[in-house]
């Protein structure tokens, strides 16, 4: 395999810091309402920096526990984590651990808050439908993920719109921080979780739309990084068409049995009908496929 160095990505890196300054803004705003609203500040504390830095630290572990992940050693699964650190040295990272997943949906995943607690989880699906080029492919556009620390990124900038969404789905729960015993104050604090629950609906909504367009860039960003590493965009658009055609027929049951972690996953992996599919998370197929073409395109005439 050629030697090819990634350079830095300053779109993505803008994007994503653009996006994460939106959505501080966004959320200090809605810290700043729950307080005026009377919620209790030891409250406002705990879900503001608690919540957060459980986020932070255990959200890759709960994804791959949803989605049934195991992590295997070399001996168990040699040829995959022969593809792994082979091109984890060429990204110049230290090697991530490695996981399978045990269902025919074909898909892959990267996960961690940095590159020293990176993990790549493959399916097993994946394992059987692609050749060994294809499957580099699609390992290095989920280093590439773990190089441009995205996935850290993306977890942080979700943290908004779940915790909004949370008090969305919760509604007039909240009021159990909010005092009073008078009929005045009753009122008021009826109207201060009405607000509450108004806000949190505006901060959910931007901080969906947020995270929903750096994702879409960051899956781009992630092909074009594998295409430059592996110095072989047409292997990793065979993929994603392999992989795309593969979904259509894999049942629903066993696509609803790895959705929660849909958002991570190379191509999405959302049951018909799902709503979830209405505003996805990725480019279309079509778009990432012409981007490789060019890449190729361009690799040949260099």
């Amino acid at each position: 395999m050629r030697q090819h160095t990634l350079p830095r990505d300053s779109g993505l890196t803008a994007r994503m810091t653009f996006t994460m300054f939106l959505l501080a803004a966004v959320y200090l705003a809605f810290v700043m309402v729950l307080w005026q609203a009377g919620v209790n500040y030891i409250f406002i504390a705990v879900f503001a920096g608690g919540m957060l830095l459980v986020q932070y630290f255990f959200s890759d572990k709960l994804v791959l526990a949803s989605i049934g992940a195991h992590q295997v050693s070399p001996e168990q699964e040699p040829r995959l984590h022969g593809i792994v650190e082979r091109l984890a040295a060429q990204f110049n990272l230290p090697k991530p651990k490695v996981a399978v997943i045990q269902s025919n949906v074909p898909n892959a995943l990267a996960t961690g808050r940095n590159p020293k607690n990176a993990v790549v989880a493959v399916t097993t699906g994946i394992m059987d439908k692609l050749t060994e080029p294809e499957l580099e492919g699609v390992i290095a556009h989920e280093l590439t993920h773990v190089k441009n620390r995205d996935v850290a990124v993306i977890t942080l900038a979700s943290f908004c719109a779940t915790r909004a969404s949370f008090i969305v789905q919760m509604g007039v729960w909240f009021g159990l921080g909010m005092g009073g015993g008078r009929r005045d104050d009753r009122e008021g604090g009826a109207s201060a979780v009405v607000l509450v629950y108004l806000v949190s609906i505006l901060v959910w909504i931007i901080s969906f739309f947020l995270i929903r367009a750096l994702s879409r860039y960051r899956e781009l960003a992630a092909d074009r990084g594998a295409a430059i590493i592996t110095g072989a965009p047409s292997q990793l658009a065979s993929a994603l068409v392999k992989i795309s055609g593969s979904m259509a027929r894999i049942p629903d049951t066993d696509l609803r049995k790895v959705e929660g972690a849909s958002a991570l996953m190379i191509i999405p992996a959302i049951s018909r009908g799902s709503f979830a599919g209405i505003f996805s998370t990725h480019p279309s197929l079509k778009e990432r496929i012409e981007q490789l073409r060019r890449l190729e395109a361009a690799m040949e005439g260099a």
